[in-house]
């Protein structure tokens, strides 16, 4: 990960600054929304111990290779009833993805939800969830400021909004969020204009950072939709939108907010199912180029996630009807985790699993990229489970100033 001693020096010092400025999680706008949270704290994750990775590699090498396909699919069911949930999650997977169904209606029972995804203590899986704010909002309590405001707004508050956003979810037992929005859409018109930090590169590149480096105090924040919408016009949820721009006006555009968030620290980069043809025809989720470029030329050092997988189905493309061989293919571009929601039931990421370590044996997939891919996500969780600070909200504060 890149830059990750940084949170041993300031993860306590971020903690303590919002709990003094008491106004980030206990604004008064945000406790007529909020549960009352005197007793909960958040835990400030440290930065990746030395020797992590070398851990997570030692510990997939004595996996089998069904135990390496299951920790890196991050699975999804709806409700929220914790006993199946956990149930679900007794099959070893990665990850488990929070949807709005999966929302109760407090955040203390929401914590139960959480607490019970985790089978093994000592190794928890990442448990993430779509908090942008704003128009994409899973936790109805999340009163923060969101891109439809900041983008307007000079850096620091992106940087309050989400720091507050990032203790919010980190409290309720998340530890990844999937909330940092660095594609640059210049079109209002754009289905991800709304969502977006900023309308130029650079603008978007200052907020995309500001945001990344708030958060990453308390969770795993994530970069979307990498290499961007903003040069490719159309919806992903049910296209690939394409664009022939090429690598060098991408990097001097579209590119400039990934390169600033990955700078700071962002702990994943998601992969969005759109295509720039002057670099690959493929969707790059699925292209082994953007990842190439995203590690060798952007020194991306974090764990690579899809989008949901469900969306290349929905894309009515023949050549991406099989969900299973998506996934095999996800991975083999150099994806580490994979994600797949629409379209899927209970034993929807079983199959996923399956099929990946189907490949492997087959010879198709690389035994060296799955146990790569594999040891990039335990590391994570690792790191993710090594806390060395907190701090509680109070219920009757009131903001600093």
């Amino acid at each position: 990960m890149r830059d990750g001693g940084r949170r041993v020096a300031r993860g306590l010092g971020a903690a303590l600054a919002l709990a003094a400025l008491a106004g980030a999680v206990c604004a008064p706008a945000a406790a007529q929304s909020a549960p009352s949270a005197a007793a909960d704290s958040v835990t400030v994750q440290a930065a990746e111990p030395d020797g992590v990775r070398q851990r997570a590699a030692a510990l997939v090498a004595e996996m089998s290779t069904a135990e390496q396909a299951s920790s890196i699919v991050m699975g999804h069911i709806g409700g929220t009833d914790p006993e199946a949930l956990r149930a679900y999650m007794q099959s070893g997977l990665g990850g488990f993805i929070l949807m709005g169904g999966n929302i109760p209606a407090t955040e203390s029972e929401l914590r139960t939800l959480t607490a019970a995804l985790t089978v093994d203590p000592a190794l928890p899986p990442l448990i993430a969830v779509d908090q942008e704010g704003g128009v994409v909002s899973r936790l109805p309590w999340d009163a923060y400021a969101a891109s439809s405001t900041l983008k307007n707004a000079p850096v620091d508050e992106t940087a309050g909004a989400f720091a507050a956003r990032g203790a919010l979810v980190a409290r309720a037992g998340i530890t990844v969020d999937f909330g940092t929005v660095a594609d640059v859409p210049a079109d209002p018109g754009s289905f991800i204009f709304a969502r977006a930090l900023g309308v130029d590169p650079q603008a978007a590149a200052d907020r995309t950072a500001a945001a990344t480096d708030a958060q990453e105090e308390f969770l795993a924040s994530t970069l979307k939709h990498f290499p961007g919408h903003g040069a490719a016009p159309g919806d992903s949820h049910h296209a690939i939108p394409s664009t022939s721009i090429t690598k060098a006006q991408w990097r001097a555009a579209d590119g400039v907010p990934f390169a600033a968030g990955i700078e700071a620290g962002a702990s994943l980069l998601m992969y969005g199912h759109l295509a720039y043809t002057a670099v690959d025809s493929r969707p790059a989720s699925l292209s082994a180029e953007w990842h190439r470029i995203a590690r060798e030329e952007l020194g991306f050092e974090g764990v690579a996630v899809t989008d949901d997988l469900g969306m290349l189905l929905s894309s009515g493309d023949p050549a991406y009807a099989d969900p299973v061989a998506n996934g095999v293919a996800a991975v083999a571009a150099g994806n580490d985790l994979v994600l797949m929601i629409a379209g899927s039931d209970a034993q929807t990421a079983s199959r996923m699993a399956a099929g990946i370590a189907a490949a492997v044996d087959a010879g198709t997939l690389p035994a060296e990229r799955l146990a790569d891919a594999a040891t990039r996500v335990l590391a994570l969780r690792l790191q993710l489970s090594a806390a060395t600070a907190s701090w509680a909200v109070c219920s009757d504060c009131t903001p600093a100033g």
